[in-house]
């Protein structure tokens, strides 16, 4: 067990997500006195965005595929590769939005966890139990468990926890090569390595390409999740990317201000989707696992447009431009990250107190 009486806090960036919801996180308790210490797992660009962003971290383990029995081999190494960095920072608290490798390790270590999530079909394995849990209300209300000891919800969804520091860049779609005039949409293909994955979704997406497609002034950025599915694409579609239909960054991008720039955005994953949401840029969603209750109070709000079928794919999605003049995204509060971080504070001081006494 580790048992140390610093305040200091351990952040593991397991996706590529994870780093800009933590950026305005760890900004926030450091101000407050609290010692903050970051790894960063290797893989789907979670180093090249902290780099972006400026986050410093250590480089721990990697992606071991989609296999399941290499993928729970992955997370025992992962874990093990990880006691040096946790023996050495000796954290008072691990925190991460959904890391397995370190709430694995922290039930060995004894380390008291937070886990935040906004995805309630995630499978938890009773051995990566975190000490406490963190999600929106919308997700602790459809659970029933928002006054369950343990658990603590926020208002909002996680996306509006960074998305009020976002700052545009007009200069991006000169970047790449996309005038006023053409219509910009971003894709993220599905996640088809990951649990959850229905190859439902990778039709949808070959469906979406030929509607985008129609359109002279369509221009697609098209963001895959690894190189593998990087080759997979190219290899599909390989006259549209001579031609230049569809581009794909050579570098890690600001994927708000990808989002921001763009007319329209498609996604088969939550994340890029909740951050069109949050930024109030039209966007659909050809995600095809089970329907988390996040997305399911988009949709129910008219934020996000769910894709079930092919025949949706071309009676739902409008190519257009869209109208940036009425942007107001700056207008959200930021009580959901002020929430989380009263949260988070109030059990390190807990813990802090109860450690010094001893």
């Amino acid at each position: 067990m580790i048992m140390q009486k610093n305040k200091t806090i351990w952040i593991d960036l397991d996706n590529t997500p994870h780093v800009v919801f933590f950026k305005p996180i760890i900004r926030e308790l450091e101000s407050r006195g609290y010692h903050i210490v970051v790894s960063a797992r290797d893989c789907f660009q979670v180093c090249g965005l902290a780099d972006l962003v400026g986050i410093k971290y250590s480089r721990i383990g990697k992606h071991y595929g989609k296999n399941k029995l290499i993928k729970g081999v992955g997370l025992i190494i992962r874990s093990v590769q990880m006691i040096p960095f946790a023996l050495k920072v000796k954290p008072l608290l691990a925190l991460s939005h959904g890391s397995r490798s370190q709430l694995l390790l922290s039930k060995f270590l004894r380390l008291k966890s937070i886990v935040i999530y906004d995805y309630e079909h995630s499978k938890e394995l009773w051995i990566t139990k975190p000490t406490w849990h963190f999600a929106p209300k919308v997700v602790t209300d459809e659970l029933k468990v928002g006054t369950v000891e343990g658990y603590y919800s926020y208002p909002g969804i996680k996306e509006d926890v960074y998305v009020p520091d976002f700052v545009p860049d007009e200069s991006l779609r000169r970047q790449f090569g996309i005038s006023r005039e053409d219509i910009m949409v971003t894709i993220r293909p599905p996640a088809t390595e990951a649990h959850y994955h229905n190859p439902e979704a990778e039709q949808l997406l070959r469906t979406v390409i030929k509607h985008l497609i129609a359109s002279s002034e369509t221009r697609i950025i098209m963001l895959p999740r690894n190189d593998r599915q990087k080759e997979t694409i190219v290899r599909e579609w390989h006259t549209l990317f001579a031609d230049k239909k569809i581009r794909i960054p050579l570098q890690v991008v600001d994927g708000l201000n990808l989002i921001w720039n763009s007319d329209l955005v498609i996604s088969g994953g939550g994340t890029m989707n909740r951050e069109a949401a949050a930024l109030l840029v039209p966007v659909y969603s050809i995600f095809r696992g089970p329907l988390g209750s996040v997305d399911r109070y988009l949709e129910q709000e008219k934020r996000l447009f769910m894709l079930r079928s092919e025949e949706e794919v071309v009676k739902k999605i409008i190519i257009r431009q869209r109208d940036r003049s009425g942007d107001d995204f700056k207008k959200q509060k930021r009580e959901a990250c002020n929430v989380i971080i009263n949260n988070i504070v109030f059990l390190c001081d807990t813990m802090f107190k109860s450690n010094y006494q001893q």
